[in-house]
C-alpha cells in the first residue's frame, strides 16, 4: 500500500523556474532562428563587451557558468570568428578574452531582437507585475549567490 501522496509541481519554485527556464530558451530560439546564437552566447558576448581582456575563470564567473561549459561556448565563439583568445602579456600561460569585430557586428544584429524576447517572456503579466517579478528573480538570485 503506497501512502506517499504526490506533491502538486505545478506550486513548486523548482519546478515552475524550470519551466520559466524553457519557456525563456524556446522563445528565444524562435525568435532567433537565423542569428546562429544562444542564450548563452548572448550572455558571454554581452559580458565580453562590458569586460575586454577578462580571463576565462573570470568570466565564467560573471556569467554564472561554470568553467568547462563557457570553454566549450567559447570555443564556438572562437569558430565564428566572434570571439578572440590572447595571451596576457604579464602571465603567456593565461587568455584573455575579446569581443572581434565580427562579434560586435553579430550582437548589435540580435540586440533588439533580445530586447523583445524579454518583452514576450514577460508578456503574460501586467507592468507592475514584471517588476515586480524581475525585481524578486533579481533578490533570489542574489540571496543565493552569498551562500
Amino acid at each position: 500500500m503506497n501512502t506517499v501522496k504526490s506533491i502538486d509541481l505545478h506550486a513548486t519554485p523548482g519546478h515552475l523556474i524550470r519551466r520559466a527556464q524553457q519557456i525563456a530558451v524556446s522563445i528565444f530560439a524562435e525568435q532567433l532562428t537565423d542569428a546562429d546564437i544562444t542564450p548563452v552566447q548572448f550572455a558571454i558576448l554581452n559580458a565580453l563587451l562590458d569586460s575586454p581582456g577578462i580571463d576565462q575563470v573570470s568570466l565564467a564567473k560573471r556569467v554564472a557558468f561554470d568553467p568547462a561549459t563557457s570553454g566549450s561556448v567559447i570555443g564556438r565563439l572562437e569558430a565564428k570568428a566572434w570571439v578572440e583568445r590572447k595571451a596576457d602579456p604579464n602571465d603567456r600561460r593565461r587568455k584573455l578574452l575579446v569581443v572581434t569585430a565580427a562579434g560586435v557586428q553579430a550582437l548589435g544584429q540580435v540586440q533588439k531582437d533580445v530586447a523583445r524576447i524579454q518583452e514576450k517572456i514577460l508578456s503574460p503579466l501586467t507592468p507592475q507585475e514584471q517588476s515586480q517579478f524581475v525585481h524578486l528573480l533579481s533578490r533570489l538570485v542574489q540571496g543565493h549567490q552569498a551562500d
